[in-house]
């Protein structure tokens, strides 16, 4: 199944784009997606933390992707 990223901040520089696309399996969870991408793009592992959203909620690692319409990567925030 082909599923579309949304890339914020950091996470668009290391994409190249605010949105990409990429192919993964039927019963892939967050995890998995999670693998994939730091495979593809090396630098995000190098964040010290970032989480993948779907649907406008955090998502937890064991999520199946296949209910998912929107998949954001939000990189690590600081505030103060």
């Amino acid at each position: 199944m082909k599923k579309e990223i949304l890339a914020f901040g950091i996470a668009r520089e290391i994409f190249g784009s605010s949105c990409i696309s990429t192919e993964m399996q039927e019963g892939a969870t967050v995890a998995d997606l999670r693998t994939t991408l730091e495979a593809q793009f090396p630098r995000l592992r190098a964040l010290a933390s970032y989480m993948i959203a779907g649907d406008d909620e955090y998502a937890a690692l064991d999520r199946k992707l296949d209910s998912l319409k929107e998949i954001a990567i939000i990189p690590p925030v600081s505030g103060g």
